[in-house]
């Protein structure tokens, strides 16, 4: 199954769409995970938490009992990617 990329960014877009506010919401309210040290004013924490919440969204379609309709391949390939661009644009900032 061949994936255009403007369908992968669109759904890229919309995975961060919809993992912001729920990002943002769990770094307000939990603390750092051990081994993970909260920076005071550290850059780009949303950016972050968006890359953990596409993990976690990513791992639980993976161990999910079914394929969402035939979507669950193409959306873990659209977490993947989106989590790969957020980390570039965190690598590109430190330029």
């Amino acid at each position: 199954m061949k994936t255009s990329l403007k369908t992968v960014l669109t759904m890229a877009a919309l995975a961060g769409a919809l993992t912001f506010p729920l990002a943002t919401l769990q770094a307000a309210q939990a603390p750092a995970a051990p081994g993970q040290a909260q920076v005071k004013g550290e850059h780009h924490p949303m950016i972050r938490a968006a890359i953990r919440s596409l993990e976690r969204a990513k791992e639980e379609m993976k161990s999910a009992a079914h394929d969402y309709g035939g979507h669950r391949v193409e959306a873990i390939e659209a977490c993947d990617h989106a989590i790969a661009q957020l980390r570039k644009a965190l690598e590109f900032d430190k330029k």
